[in-house]
Order: C-alpha cells, then sequence, then structure tokens
C-alpha cells in the first residue's frame, strides 16, 4: 500500500481543480452547517480514539455542543484538535452527496462563565433546571480551522463538487 500517495489524493486533484470564490463557498458551507444538527465529534490523545455523534449549534463561526460528560473529555484533557463531520444520509448513488469534515481546536467553557450563560440563554435552555443538575453541563466550543465540503450540487455552479476552506487566512 502507498499510504503516502493515497494521502496526497486530494491534495493533489485540488491543485488543478474548480475553485469556488471564498465568500460563496464560505456562504456554501454555513447554509449547510444551518441545515442540520447532528455532526461526529472526533477527539483523540496517544493510543486513544473517540468519534462520538452530538447535538450542536452554529453560532458566531463556532459548533457549540452541551455535554453530559464521556470518554471523550479523556481525549480533550490532553489535546485540543477536534475533527467533526456533518453529513447528509447516503440515497444511493453520487449525484445527490453532501458532507462537510472540519478540523479545529476544541475548548471546554467554563460553567456559568459570561460565554456559558449566552450560550444558554441563546438556546432559551431553562436556567433553573440547569443549576438544578448533579453535574453541571459541559459546553465545547469548537472554532473551525479548515474545512473540507462535499456537495455534488456544486456542480451545477461550474466548479468542482469537493470545495477546501481555510476559515483563518494569515495576514
Amino acid at each position: 500500500m502507498d499510504y503516502e500517495k493515497a494521502a496526497a489524493y486530494w491534495t493533489t486533484k485540488d491543485a488543478v481543480s474548480q475553485h469556488m470564490d471564498r465568500a460563496e463557498l464560505l456562504e456554501e458551507i454555513e447554509k449547510f452547517i444551518s441545515a442540520h444538527t447532528t455532526c461526529a465529534l472526533a477527539t483523540g490523545s496517544g493510543d486513544f480514539v473517540r468519534c462520538t455523534p452530538l447535538e450542536y449549534t452554529w453560532k458566531d463561526g463556532a459548533f457549540w455542543m452541551m455535554s453530559e460528560g464521556g470518554r471523550k473529555f479523556a481525549a480533550l484533557e490532553h489535546n485540543k484538535n477536534v475533527c467533526l463531520a456533518v453529513f447528509d444520509p447516503w440515497t444511493g448513488g453520487s449525484g445527490n452527496l453532501g458532507g462537510l469534515q472540519v478540523s479545529g481546536t476544541a475548548e471546554i467553557v467554563e460553567p456559568w462563565n459570561d460565554e456559558y450563560t449566552a450560550f444558554v440563554e441563546f438556546k432559551k435552555l431553562p436556567v433553573d433546571v440547569l443549576k438544578r443538575l448533579p453535574s453541571p453541563m459541559n459546553l465545547i466550543k469548537v472554532t473551525p480551522v479548515e474545512a473540507d465540503f462535499l456537495e455534488s450540487a456544486l456542480h451545477a455552479k461550474g466548479v468542482d463538487s469537493r470545495q477546501h476552506y481555510t476559515f483563518f487566512m494569515p495576514v
């Protein structure tokens, strides 16, 4: 197996592909994110890897996820780099594919600080109920760094169906 060749497949293909305008691509990505509510969040540290389905909210250019706990936090303690995937169900054929893979950094928002409280208010969650829980709900904020977006419908716009986006361009 030539792992290097396989790993370079999309980088090589992307070098000669038809790219979308950056602002238009971000608009398409955010439209896709907003049309979904669940992601698969992958965390890892050392030999340990975990992939967890979670409900998310897209707000202020970040993914926000509440979680009671779980083994993903064992990885997040040591490694803030994460990857998440959002995707359409496969219905057969390659003409209707839709998916987004995002690499980013995770942070755990301290319970009941201003950012946590603002999120709870934004989601209209019952504060009194949350405060009575035996343990506070954990709030994970994932700030995206880069994304690979696959959307079959992009072909109709005259661009390749797979697009790469870097969220923070160096100045």
